[in-house]
């Protein structure tokens, strides 16, 4: 794979920001949204909900003075587990919310019960009947919030629901992503007084209200990560433009210990390979260590290396249904527990094999580029959920690649 890629925004900053809508009489107006069935699917519930919606040219904005239903309905919620984020704005600023809980998830469990805690904590009465959260609270007290676990939207909604809560909230413990941090960013653009996002402890002194912005959303770390894989993997040449390495410094170390040679200059970055990678041996854990979302990517760097690693997960509890789907391609993956052992062989084959998941989707596409024949991906739609045009940008670095209705 060779030339240019431009980096879309990120898929796990501009949800929740597009919930933060819902805090506000005033238009929000969000530059560099994606082009997604996630961002498409978060549009409609707000929609549904009377917030008024309009995208033109990767410009979404969104005005919450009409808002006149508090619900998130199963329907779209079980498509989309960040449904959940529309609970701490609406309880915050309407003192009501009826969210459905968001079911199943296919790589584990993400409970829910950190963001009932929360808003317990701040002196919302909720009560879970007929599969909906009930919460209500005439308006929110700040608080004193510990997590047990580090959880990125547990974290976003409590912020969210603390920006008009009356005191001053502390959420000790909180994940430090950088979609935290654009969250957080956007919040102050509104008027929210909010200090400490990006480490594991942010406060937030609640105001009156909120007032419109304009924000640009982050670029996707994820996205940018998936492509200096595939051209790793693919022993490539590419340019990443208009994205950010300073949110990329734990996948950049790791594909230099590949072999890759990578430059950064401003917001491009130029990764060059040759010969087969190097084995790398990857842990994930929560930010600024090694992101869960990366893991599928790297798994098939590792399948193709020259040598044998081990990738250990400790996110999410069932994230290796990918390797099935590797092995069908010739991958030797030896999975124990929550830890795989990855022996390089010198070429995969094409085959055909089913898309389980978002990342592993994306897994699956790369495995296909490096693999020797046709490779046929079948569930795709998980792809669309989370990668922008994924097959348009291929194609311009040279892959071969098609879509089939």
């Amino acid at each position: 794979m060779r030339g240019e890629v431009r980096i879309s925004g990120a898929k796990n900053a501009a949800l929740p920001i597009m919930c933060a809508s819902l805090l506000t009489r005033d238009t929000l107006q969000l530059s560099n949204v994606p082009d997604l069935h996630d961002a498409a699917t978060m549009r409609k519930l707000l929609a549904q909900m009377g917030v008024a919606t309009a995208v033109e040219h990767g410009t979404m904005t969104l005005c919450g003075a009409q808002v006149d239903r508090l619900e998130a309905p199963y329907d779209m919620v079980k498509t989309m587990r960040a449904a959940i984020l529309v609970l701490g704005p609406l309880v915050a600023r309407f003192g009501e919310a009826r969210v459905s809980l968001p079911g199943g998830c296919a790589i584990g469990s993400r409970p829910v019960d950190l963001h009932i805690k929360g808003l317990q904590a701040m002196g919302a009465a909720i009560h879970i009947e007929h599969g909906y959260i009930h919460a209500q609270a005439k308006r929110l007290k700040g608080a004193r919030i510990f997590f047990d676990i580090v959880s990125v939207t547990g974290t976003e909604n409590l912020m969210m629901a603390a920006a008009l809560a009356d005191g001053v909230t502390l959420l000790e413990n909180a994940a430090r992503e950088p979609e935290v941090v654009d969250l957080a960013n956007c919040l102050r653009a509104m008027g929210a007084k909010i200090s400490g996002d990006g480490t594991d402890t942010i406060t937030i002194t609640g105001v009156e209200k909120l007032h419109g912005a304009l924000h640009r959303i982050m670029p996707d770390r994820i996205e940018s990560g998936t492509f200096l894989v595939a051209a790793a993997a693919t022993g490539g040449s590419i340019t990443l433009t208009e994205t950010r390495a300073d949110i990329l410094e734990t996948i950049l170390e790791k594909l230099t210990e590949a072999g890759a040679q990578i430059r950064v200059e401003g917001d491009r970055i130029h990764l060059e390979m040759s010969g087969r990678p190097k084995p790398v041996n990857v842990r994930t854990a929560p930010y600024p260590a090694f992101p869960t979302d990366m893991q599928a990517q790297f798994m098939v760097l590792n399948a193709v290396a020259e040598g044998s690693a081990m990738v250990v997960e400790t996110i999410f509890e069932n994230r290796f249904m990918h390797v099935q789907e590797l092995r069908r391609l010739g991958a030797q993956i030896d999975v124990e527990g929550n830890t795989c052992m990855v022996r390089g062989v010198d070429h995969l084959g094409g085959a055909a094999v089913m898309a389980t998941d978002l990342r592993a989707s994306a897994c699956l596409v790369i495995a296909g580029l490096v693999a020797q024949g046709e490779t046929v991906i079948d569930r795709i739609y998980h792809l669309d959920r989370g990668y922008e045009h994924i097959e348009a940008k291929l194609s311009q670095l040279g892959a071969n690649i098609r879509r089939l209705k």
